[in-house]
């Protein structure tokens, strides 16, 4: 079994480090740590999506996640989130050091009868 999760950060507004960014986070662009560390802890799919310098990523996650990561793996994810900073800021309203946040569900078209009103 697996479940979504869907967070939000917002991105510095500035067009030339957007483009560094998406580059960062292109095919080959992350690092093989990174990827390492992420699919460690159990996420099975992961997706980031962006409108201007608003992200959402969708994660599906295993039953179990965040499972533990090897040590080994914990130095380069350290060093990937402090390069990050340089790009992301936090969303309004979020706690010291908090980047993505956590969206909740308002509508799923599964809970809604079939039907012509």
């Amino acid at each position: 079994m697996s479940r979504r999760l869907v967070l939000a950060l917002d991105l510095v507004a500035d067009a030339d480090l957007i483009a560094d960014y998406e580059k960062l986070h292109a095919p080959g662009g992350v690092w093989p740590g990174v990827l390492a560390h992420i699919r460690a802890t159990g996420v099975l799919e992961m997706q980031i999506w962006r409108v201007d310098d608003r992200m959402v990523m969708v994660a599906e996650v295993a039953d179990d996640y965040p499972r533990p990561a090897p040590p080994a793996l914990d130095e380069a994810v350290a060093r990937w989130e402090a390069l990050m900073w340089r790009f992301q800021k936090a969303l309004p309203q979020a706690a010291a050091g908090e980047k993505w946040r956590p969206m909740r569900a308002i509508f799923d078209l599964s809970q809604h009868p079939d039907g012509v009103s």
